[in-house]
């Protein structure tokens, strides 16, 4: 089970690599975004990941915590984006 495991974080570690890189590179505002959002949530399975390695649910409100400040943060961005462009 600990190979399985080390492969997820090991897809999941380069994922947020792409995604950090289109963070970086984003031609708009909402392509960074976007990836920012997968880097959170990426950052979540890692964690969900390790909680499943330790053996242990302690980890599920941080996996709250993370998925929501994702979402909050997808949506407040989307909504500053809708009214730049509508000025």
């Amino acid at each position: 089970m600990d190979t399985v495991i080390t492969m997820a974080q090991l897809g999941l570690a380069a994922a947020a690599v792409a995604a950090f890189v289109r963070a970086a590179r984003g031609p708009t505002l909402a392509d960074r975004i976007v990836a920012l959002d997968l880097i959170l949530l990426l950052l979540a399975g890692a964690v969900a990941a390790h909680g499943a390695r330790a053996g242990t649910e302690l980890f599920v409100p941080a996996l709250i915590v993370v998925a929501l400040v994702a979402f909050a943060g997808t949506i407040v961005v989307a909504r500053f984006i809708e009214w730049r462009d509508g000025r």
